[in-house]
């Protein structure tokens, strides 16, 4: 799954496609749910961020270093390293279509990324029991050097990522 600018809104509505209910395949559910989150997710799409792959409880994204995005030694701002993970992770957590949020982020930033790198975000689900989850995120550049790990903790809410449509 490679999301970008300009995603079709109705490849979140199963119901565009001829659907009845969500699908039922875990995989298939969370390309459903990263669909949706996408079409919504104004930040990460302002960014630069690409969604690569989702699956139930992981995530892979990317994101290329702007000249706007460094700070004054040259080198690409924290913060939107952090966006980057926090991106990853939330796609991860959400990926069972049952809306969670952040309760807490833990990051250590391991090396600098330059302007013009290619950032690599990959999220993985280390538990989850009930309403709680715990996420790895390694960013990585090109060449595959970790840049920073993040340890995110996630908290169910209700309701859902993607709406099963109205019955016919």
């Amino acid at each position: 799954m490679s999301t970008g600018p300009g995603v079709d809104p109705r490849s979140v509505d199963p119901s565009a496609f001829g659907e009845t209910t969500l699908p039922s395949d875990p995989q298939a559910l969370a390309e459903a749910c990263g669909r949706a989150m996408w079409a919504r997710d104004h930040a990460s799409q302002a960014l630069g961020m690409r969604l690569d792959e989702i699956g139930p409880g992981r995530a892979v994204m990317q994101m290329r270093v702007r000249i706007d995005m460094l700070n004054g030694h040259g080198s690409c701002h924290g913060g939107f390293i952090f966006a980057l993970a926090d991106s990853c992770f939330a796609f991860a957590c959400n990926s069972y279509n049952q809306v969670c949020v952040a309760a807490g982020c833990q990051i250590d930033y391991l090396a600098p990324a330059g302007e013009g790198e290619l950032l690599l975000a990959e999220g993985v689900e280390r538990a989850r029991s009930g309403r709680s989850g715990v996420y790895d995120i390694r960013v990585s550049n090109e060449q595959g050097a970790t840049v920073a790990l993040m340890r995110g903790r996630s908290r169910r809410l209700e309701g859902s990522v993607v709406d099963a449509p109205p019955k016919p």
